[in-house]
């Protein structure tokens, strides 16, 4: 089951959130656009690029729009003219087949993480130019047992994907973090220079928040990550038919103004179906709101670290370096 909206979504648009797009009119069953070519890598550097930044995208509890924000923020960004690297470290592999890859055996981290193989040679093309993809698949559950056994065990991940990040071939590496605390995403953690929350807007979203600041403060502060911080809070799944949405963003705002991004990603159907096809929402629906809503995300996302809108890469169809 695809994570996410998918599990919650279904019935009618909710109101719309302050901030948002206005509703518009759905793309009819069978009229999608055809998909895009997929994006290449060549085998030599060409151009220089600037340095790789690394983030973790994560929270312990299941459900709550983080492999839905992983495979949409990469579009939005993507969009753009940045490259982008996603990394699945989720057994569940939803945001392999969320950008159109099927799930298949020894396609994972799951080599690299024991130090057999190399990360770079694990890229696929994805269905979204500018983005690539470092598959998961179902037997990396078996990595928490096995990881756990190696001498430095926290850094397992780090080790395994610095040649990616020193070859500076990707402006950002996503991270899909699995929705637990295990060894998997604290491997994540310690590899990432910052972290986004997404959190749903229900009840228990300032406790779990909570917990995962706790964490990169241990992480920091125990020299596991000195650099580690959290980017961002990214608030999903907001019902503007009910007032708790409006009382949680209120209550992380108070808390958490700081990190918690402006853009607020509401409920939409169309988030729901466009796991199914194998797309981001950007393509599914171009016009739908949650496409709206994710390419307000990647521009507040891209603002927040001093970038413009422009290409970063003008004339350049291919990322370079790994």
């Amino acid at each position: 089951m695809t994570e996410g909206w998918d599990q919650q979504t279904g019935g009618a648009e909710a109101p719309e959130t302050p901030g948002t797009a206005a509703a518009v009119n759905l793309v009819p069953a069978g009229a999608l656009p055809p998909a895009p070519t997929p994006s290449t890598r060549p085998p030599e550097p060409q151009v220089a690029a600037a340095r790789t930044s690394v983030i973790a995208i994560g929270n312990q509890k299941g459900g709550v729009g983080k492999t839905t924000t992983v495979v949409n923020l990469a579009a939005g960004l993507a969009e753009r003219g940045y490259w982008i690297l996603v990394i699945d470290l989720d057994p569940q592999a939803n945001a392999t087949s969320g950008l159109g890859l099927a799930k298949q055996q020894g396609t994972s981290m799951y080599g690299p993480l024991l130090g057999q193989g190399t990360a770079a040679d694990l890229i696929q093309e994805t269905v979204v130019h500018n983005v690539n993809i470092i598959p998961s698949e179902l037997d990396l559950a078996g990595s928490e047992v096995d990881v756990a056994r190696m001498e430095g065990y926290l850094h397992c991940f780090q080790r395994a994907l610095q040649p990616v990040v020193a070859a500076n071939a990707y402006d950002f590496i996503l991270i899909d973090c699995p929705p637990s605390l295990g060894i998997l995403t604290m491997n994540a953690l310690a590899a990432a220079q910052s972290m986004i929350v997404p959190i749903q807007c229900e009840y228990y979203a300032l406790e779990g928040l909570s917990v995962i600041v706790n964490l990169v403060d241990k992480l920091r502060e125990g020299g596991a990550n000195p650099a580690l911080h959290i980017e961002g809070v990214l608030m999903t799944m907001y019902d503007g038919r009910t007032n708790l949405s409006a009382q949680v963003v209120n209550e992380v705002r108070t808390h958490f103004p700081e990190p918690l991004y402006e853009t607020i990603i509401p409920r939409n159907v169309r988030l729901s179906e466009a796991p199914s096809y194998g797309r981001p929402v950007t393509q599914y629906d171009p016009s739908s709101r949650g496409a709206k809503a994710y390419r307000a995300l990647a521009e507040e996302f891209l603002t927040r670290r001093g970038l413009t809108k422009e290409d970063p890469h003008p004339g350049q169809d291919e990322p370079v370096g790994v």
